[in-house]
């Protein structure tokens, strides 16, 4: 069939591409995913009061200490987004995070928790396109290797 040659190309590096990000996932504890998930969900009924919908998928991926974490995004303007950002509570590690413009400028507005494991950040896109999200391990914490989570709300 004719039009199945441009999509099986296509597909050789999609499934390369799930297969190395099933293996990051899977070198994590399965104790330390859960743990990520869980607090960042803490962080999202207070946002899901003050209007903001969240996806019910969750980004979630190893965050060494001295490399930070960058995740690609579609934003749209007129929409205001909060990503609710965090690593396991016990690990002792502080985390930050910035969107990234067209131009590579940070932005957004910090809602930090007081001990450093989580925060929420809103961002309100002028144009409609690709951003990313900017995770990073503070000096404020322990450096080490930990689960970090994220998710995603607009409204």
């Amino acid at each position: 069939m004719p039009f199945m040659k441009p999509f099986i190309p296509s597909l050789i590096p999609v499934m390369a591409l799930c297969a190395v990000l099933m293996l990051n996932a899977a070198s994590l504890p399965a104790a330390d995913v859960e743990a990520a998930e869980a607090t960042a969900l803490r962080l999202v009924p207070q946002q899901e009061r003050e209007g903001f919908e969240f996806r019910s998928e969750l980004w979630t991926n190893e965050l060494a200490p001295d490399v930070g974490r960058a995740v690609r995004i579609q934003l749209f303007k007129g929409n205001e987004y909060a990503f609710c950002i965090a690593v396991p509570e016990k690990s002792g590690v502080a985390i930050t995070a910035a969107v990234l413009d067209f131009d590579g400028r940070p932005g957004g507005q910090l809602l930090p928790v007081k001990a450093g494991w989580g925060l929420v950040l809103f961002y309100k896109p002028k144009k409609t396109g690709q951003y990313v999200v900017a995770v990073r391990q503070t000096d404020e914490g322990k450096k080490k290797m930990t689960a970090c989570t994220m998710v995603t709300g607009w409204r």
